[in-house]
């Protein structure tokens, strides 16, 4: 029976505080856009206007994607405790922002399917009513915009005091989540902006070609941010973090700290368990005796943003492991694979007694 305090070994696995301003910011968003879009709809349907319908119908998605974002805030703080997820809920926002960036490009794709069918089948366009539309529309998402945009720089002010200089890009720091709602805000602006200008140009001078013009070029830089925010959230769902400069920092403090000697990392594992916090997990050998996981955890304290770590410590015999093997004579009735010699190898090499079986391993 265990006579020490085993609550010195356990630790919860909350690795991520939510972002409570961009919870309660994509909320009232998603409110906007939806009254909005109820409101487009009822006046389109009232006055059988197909510009307000389609707009309204438009807006209907951003509405979903962006009530998607606000439902993984939610989602992650509700489980943010439950022991079910090894390494904590943050990643269900992130999979928001990955599903979000989904609905983005199918927003591009319905801007470009339109667009072509408007430059193939010309419609008579009623201007004065469309822009006062497009202008509604942009004023709406420039005011949802502005409310993200503060929910983005209040928890990224918080974010600062954990970078501690080692020159990491901020771009690692982000909130994906409410950037997937962001950017849905951006590009519905984005495109009302297009329209208006399209829109008094068919108005002004007789280009009706302007408008789906205007559509293509809308749905295309849509498409971009969509597959931009798709690259980062997909990276992190797929744990590619091995690239990321955390990882020589990692290996600077293991093996070239004063006191490492010989000591390498032959198997490392790193990945992102919050915003700006990561886990790893590592195999270290070593000829060091008094290296222990707790030393090595103390030589990663230097860098706060490794909050879980997993080490796994192999000692190397006194006498090297290729003079061990110089000296292996080989027993033709023992079959031994090139591990489970090299194992001997290090076993005769501290001078113990080796008993071999001939089963394979």
């Amino acid at each position: 029976m265990h006579t020490e305090k085993l609550s010195d070994w356990v630790h919860d696995h909350v690795f991520h505080t939510s972002n409570e301003a961009a919870e309660r910011s994509t909320r009232v968003v998603m409110w906007i856009t939806a009254i909005t879009m109820v409101v487009e709809i009822a006046a389109g349907w009232w006055f059988n206007s197909m510009a307000l319908l389609a707009d309204g119908w438009h807006m209907s998605s951003h509405a979903v994607a962006i009530g998607l974002s606000a439902f993984a805030y939610a989602t992650a703080r509700r489980y943010a405790h439950d022991p079910r997820f090894a390494f904590g809920t943050w990643k269900i926002e992130i999979l928001g922002g990955f599903a979000s960036a989904i609905f983005l490009v199918g927003v591009a794709v319905m801007m470009l399917v339109g667009s072509v069918e408007r430059i193939v089948s010309p419609q008579p366009i009623q201007y004065k009513e469309a822009i006062v539309i497009a202008i509604l529309g942009l004023v709406v998402n420039v005011v949802c915009a502005l409310i993200l945009g503060k929910a983005h720089h209040h928890g990224h002010g918080h974010s600062h005091g954990h970078d501690h200089g080692h020159g990491h890009d901020n771009h690692h720091h982000h909130d994906l989540n409410l950037k997937s709602a962001y950017l849905h805000v951006i590009a519905d602006a984005a495109t009302s902006v297009l329209a208006i200008a399209a829109l008094f140009g068919g108005w002004m001078f007789g280009w009706s070609w302007l408008d789906p013009l205007m559509g293509i070029v809308g749905a295309v830089l849509v498409a971009v941010w969509a597959k931009g925010l798709i690259a980062d959230t997909g990276k992190v769902l797929l744990d590619r973090e091995m690239d990321h400069p955390v990882v020589d920092e990692i290996r600077e403090a293991v093996e070239t700290d004063a006191d490492a000697g010989d000591t390498r990392i032959t198997d490392l594992h790193v990945w992102r368990v919050g915003k700006q916090v990561y886990s790893c997990a590592m195999t270290v050998v070593t000829h060091d005796r008094s290296l222990t996981p707790d030393a090595v955890r103390e030589r990663l304290s230097v860098h706060e943003e490794i909050v879980h770590s997993t080490i796994e410590i192999h000692y190397c015999f006194d006498r090297p492991v290729e003079t061990a093997l110089r000296h292996f004579v080989w027993n033709p009735t023992v079959t031994m694979t090139p591990g489970r010699r090299a194992r001997w190898a290090c076993v005769q090499a501290a001078g113990r007694p080796v008993h071999m079986s001939t089963r394979r391993v």
